[in-house]
């Protein structure tokens, strides 16, 4: 899922993948236990890590360059853990691209041995049989169609191609053959221009995502984590190396047959230490979101909390400010959340299955401050973003945390840390 901001309207990239991603292991033998391949065990790689671009506000994007090809080439990728496919702009062979946001020499450039066929059963990743937009091979066999669609009714449509992914370095030793999308035609909806970026890093847990087939060749374990900057800029590392050792809070996955994300819950929602009647909510943990998204019930519930709570605080409405919906100016424009921070409350996600465990959202976690000098609400209605009654946790929230996603032990944790310090 991917649902971006850039600061000009309520959504410019919202992103949310409606496709399945359920296929038998291609690059190796079957492991029903979805651990390491005895047969690869010499290939492990503890971890890999890569540097983080961007920030919450302006940009509403993270990004990662992946070095793809042979010889490679760079492409920085919205990194997405609310996605599985992984796809880059593309110039096809028969499909010149349409819609691609990059000069025409930057694109991707399969060659026709690099498509990979219909018949192929990592097809089967992006076209299950209930897929309106199937395809039965013919002959002769035609590469792998497929499409994307996403909640802002954002598309991306091209064919998956198999091409060496440079692992860690351009000149790096490890460059295993990856499956991802070649996008040869994308469609973005909004008032403004599409995003800069040449395609998103695919971080979910089916089958077809990247940390799933590094996995199944044995490169690395089915782990992976981010730390997001406040100040801009982090970390993103694939494998298990850089878990915390301690200070981690960790809390189990939920499995749903139906949807593959990085589901958590039930949880309840606190402000300033007292409940709501905010109780028993999944939430989904997604480094696609910009900004903290609610059911509309539940974001009804935190704006009219925040709002009544600046009564007699010398903050008024601001509705001139685009950046987004609720938005309040002071006597003289804002320079940091410092300024702020003492006007709001913390809000509190309460794990109830889970004694004492808390994901805590202190203002600077909820909070931006615009180029205006305004200070704006960045937990917003999903129902407005296309998601329904879903409740995400996104960047704003994120930040100035380790986030792990295990899906070995199939539990997600966080601690605080300094995401400026990369490690090595």
């Amino acid at each position: 899922m991917n649902v971006k901001n850039r600061g000009v309207s309520l959504i410019t990239f919202s992103l949310f993948l409606l496709l399945s991603s359920i296929f038998p292991h291609h690059f190796s033998a079957a492991n029903k236990n979805n651990s390491i391949p005895p047969t690869s065990i010499h290939s492990l790689i503890s971890s890999l890590v890569y540097t983080i671009k961007g920030n919450v506000y302006p940009d509403g994007i993270y990004t990662v360059s992946i070095n793809i090809g042979n010889p490679p080439n760079p492409y920085e990728l919205d990194i997405d853990t609310g996605s599985d496919l992984t796809w880059v702009q593309c110039d096809g062979p028969d499909a010149p691209c349409k819609g691609c946001t990059l000069p025409k020499d930057k694109l991707y450039k399969p060659n026709g041995n690099q498509l990979v066929k219909c018949s192929d059963p990592i097809c089967a990743a992006v076209q299950p049989p209930f897929s309106t937009f199937g395809q039965k091979c013919a002959k002769p066999i035609p590469p792998c169609v497929y499409k994307v669609e996403y909640a802002d009714n954002a598309e991306s449509t091209g064919a998956l191609a198999r091409d060496y992914m440079h692992i860690g370095s351009p000149s790096g030793s490890n460059v295993p053959l990856v499956v991802f999308g070649c996008g040869y035609e994308q469609k973005f909806s909004g008032p403004t221009p599409p995003p800069s970026t040449p395609g998103v890093l695919g971080l979910g847990n089916g089958k077809i995502s990247i940390l799933s087939q590094l996995h199944s060749m044995g490169f690395i374990h089915n782990v992976l984590g981010h730390c997001l900057s406040a100040e801009g800029g982090g970390y993103l590392f694939l494998g298990d190396k850089f878990i915390p050792s301690s200070g981690i809070f960790w809390t189990p996955i939920i499995q749903s047959s139906l949807e593959k994300h990085y589901s958590t819950g039930p949880v309840d929602l606190f402000f300033n230490g007292k409940p709501t009647p905010a109780k028993g909510l999944q939430i989904i943990f997604d480094s696609g979101s910009s900004y903290t998204y609610f059911s509309p019930r539940v974001y009804t519930i935190v704006a009219n909390m925040v709002n009544n709570d600046l009564k007699g605080k010398p903050l008024r409405r601001e509705t001139k400010d685009p950046s987004l919906p609720i938005c309040w100016k002071g006597v003289k424009p804002f320079k940091s959340l410092n300024e702020v921070n003492n006007y709001f409350k913390p809000l509190t996600l309460s794990f109830t299955k889970s004694k004492n465990l808390q994901f805590q959202l202190p203002p600077v976690a909820y909070l931006i401050i615009t180029k205006f000098g305004n200070v704006c609400l960045g937990i917003l209605n999903g129902n407005e973003a296309g998601l329904g009654n879903r409740n995400v946790v996104g960047d704003i929230s994120l930040q100035d945390k380790v986030v792990v996603y295990d899906n070995e032990k199939q539990q997600i944790g966080w601690a605080s840390a300094n995401c400026k310090q990369i490690p090595h």
